[in-house]
């Protein structure tokens, strides 16, 4: 039979298919009858007793009758037998005992006399039939149709003989879905090395992946390892980055753990699997007991860091969730999603301006919320040294008003989202960020309220961000743009930093600034080329990197703490406080004032007043 006839009449058609696996167990049932006497009396006919071979010849309608019913009640024709295993084979003797047994009941029953070991052998051959019909399905299915469905031309090497591969492998044995040919593992288990799973050699350790690709001339490989170290994983993707092929991971432990393996679960490599540290671990029980029955005010709730804020703490029971945001498309968004995934929340979607006196008063004033995430701010540190008006107006003032409405109204805590530009800035972001966090200190020092900032580097995958440039820039064929071979960074990814904000919530006394200990910072450069070569492309051929020089503002390298600051551990040993740096509150506060002025006339002179606030902030040349 072609492959095409067995796609079009074993696959796809569902009657069809029962109707056939139905006519081979009714020719199987009378083989079993007979071949059970005539097993018994040394496959000699001559030898049966004639009461005998009545008894089966009389008994077999009923013998047939029933044990389809059996089969039908245990789903043996709607079960998925193109990807059978040991679990569907105990399926199998099962469903032919339970028909067995019926069938020594009913013969005694009906005084039909046979010998004992009939029953046994009837059964025997009712097994080893029943086994051979449905799994050679599999079979059939496997050796026929990857042939139509599968991509040859994709070659694939998976990284893992474990319990993920074997369950990637046998998915794209035998889903029409799952493209391409798995040619070989490599393992890091000696014992498996040499092994053969499901037809498919482990051919070798992570070490022999280079020459493996040129062998078998693999063109993608899968890391199906969710349950090795991030170090090892790092490891394995350096090895595969320079082989030239195309890479895609199996994300975590969870989805093992949740039995969530299969070729859609593969994703491609991102620049957060390279980062070789281990995620930021919290304690979401203090977190929920923070969280639980309060009400919880996000500001730039439609962010990147807000919106993932809003989805952690909506899942951590709150009383009630504002979300507060000046643009309306991404509050809806946010608003539709957390909706869907949490219809029981308590959720208010409001839209204004941080910069807004009367606005942020009337929320307070109707909302009362008990713990205040201020993550509102203009981020782009080029834009804001074009506009640097803007950038005073809506940090630091937008921060100053939530602040004073905080107080005033009575919160019981304010969490800024800080960041690391705010250390010795070079960029009016950062100058303007460090403000906030001179705001949070001088608010704290003369209220009841517990106001802190949270500090963290760049975040991976968030609006604006440098990964998702250089993947619209990889799709489009090129050239990525590095602004400098030596300009580096501290990442973190969201997850990461929602999490820092929400225990740093939980660790709050007041006046402090949580740090995250994030590890070696990174080259940019580096970033660029893995993600080439992670995307299947050759550097200098296929895509080209080009050197844009440092942007207004930027430097070329970020720092997480002023050496005044010093650091303090905290519960978590990856979270950090540091010193406050102390000036003076009432002079501070007048230099707001005269702030204020300047920015809403949108004079030239911000910078110089900037200056006479930070005096760590010096203009980048």
């Amino acid at each position: 039979m072609s492959s095409y006839r067995l796609e079009k009449y074993l696959p796809g058609n569902k009657r069809v298919r029962m109707l056939v696996l139905m006519a081979a167990d009714i020719g199987i049932i009378c083989l079993a009858s007979f071949l059970g006497l005539f097993i018994r009396f040394d496959m000699n006919i001559s030898k049966i007793p004639e009461e005998y071979a009545q008894a089966v010849i009389v008994y077999l309608p009923f013998y047939i009758l029933t044990t389809i019913t059996v089969f039908f009640l245990l789903r043996m024709y709607t079960t998925m037998w193109s990807a059978a295993g040991i679990r569907e084979a105990g399926h199998i003797v099962g469903a032919c005992g339970l028909a067995s047994l019926i069938q020594i009941a009913g013969m005694l029953m009906m005084e039909m006399k046979v010998p004992r070991s009939y029953y046994v052998l009837s059964f025997i051959v009712l097994c080893a039939f029943e086994g051979i019909v449905r799994l050679s399905y599999r079979i059939l299915t496997s050796v026929t149709l990857p042939g139509k469905y599968q991509k040859r031309s994709s070659r694939v090497l998976i990284a893992g003989a474990g319990t993920s591969g074997a369950v990637i492998l046998k998915e794209m044995l035998t889903s029409q879905y799952a493209q391409g040919q798995v040619v070989c593992f490599v393992d890091d288990d000696k014992n498996k090395i040499g092994k053969i799973l499901n037809g498919v050699l482990v051919a070798g350790n992570r070490k022999d992946i280079p020459k493996l690709t040129e062998k078998y001339a693999v063109n993608e490989i899968y890391i199906a390892m969710p349950s090795a170290p991030a170090k090892d994983r790092k490891e394995i993707i350096e090895i595969c980055r320079e082989t030239g092929c195309k890479v895609k991971i199996l994300p975590g432990i969870y989805q093992l753990l949740n039995g969530e393996i299969s070729v859609s679960k593969l994703r491609e490599v991102e620049i957060e699997d390279l980062l070789g540290r281990e995620p930021v671990q919290v304690n979401m029980d203090e977190i929920l007991e923070h969280v639980n029955g309060k009400v919880v005010l996000v500001t730039g709730g439609g962010g990147s860091i807000g919106s993932e804020l809003c989805r952690q703490i909506a899942g951590h029971q709150p009383k009630q969730l504002i979300v507060f945001d000046v643009y309306e498309n991404n509050a809806y968004d946010l608003q539709q999603e957390l909706r869907d995934k949490f219809p029981e929340l308590n959720l208010a979607v409001l839209i204004g301006s941080v910069r807004n006196t009367h606005r942020m008063e009337s929320v307070f004033a109707q909302y009362q919320p008990d713990i205040v995430y201020h993550a509102a701010a203009h981020k782009h540190v080029p834009l804001m040294e074009d506009s640097p008006n803007e950038a005073i107006k809506n940090n630091v003032f937008g921060t100053y008003k939530t602040a004073k409405a905080a107080d005033k109204y009575g919160a019981k805590r304010f969490v800024l989202i800080s960041t690391d530009k705010a250390v010795n800035p070079t960029n009016i972001m950062g100058a303007s960020k460090r403000m906030c966090e001179m705001v949070i200190q001088m608010m704290n020092a003369k209220s009841k309220t517990d106001f802190v900032a949270v500090r963290f580097g760049n975040v991976l995958g968030s609006n604006g961000s440098v990964i998702p440039l250089f993947k619209k820039q990889i799709e489009q064929g090129g050239p990525v743009t590095v602004t400098h071979p030596d300009i580096i960074r501290y990442f973190m990814t969201i997850p990461e930093a929602v999490s820092l904000v929400l225990q740093a919530g939980v660790y709050a006394k007041g006046g402090e600034i949580f740090v995250l200990d994030m590890g070696e910072p990174v080259k940019i450069l580096d970033l660029a080329k893995n993600l080439i070569r992670l995307s299947g492309y050759k550097l200098g051929e296929d895509i080209q990197i080009t050197f844009t020089g440092l942007r207004p503002g930027e430097k070329l390298y970020e720092e997480l703490l002023m050496k005044e600051e010093g650091l303090q551990d905290t519960p978590n040993k990856l979270i950090h406080i540091g010193k406050p740096i102390e000036f003076n509150r009432e002079e501070f506060s007048k230099q707001l004032d005269r702030l204020y002025v300047v920015a809403n006339l949108d004079s030239e002179a911000i910078r110089d007043e900037v200056k006479k606030i930070v005096p760590t902030y010096q203009e980048s040349s």
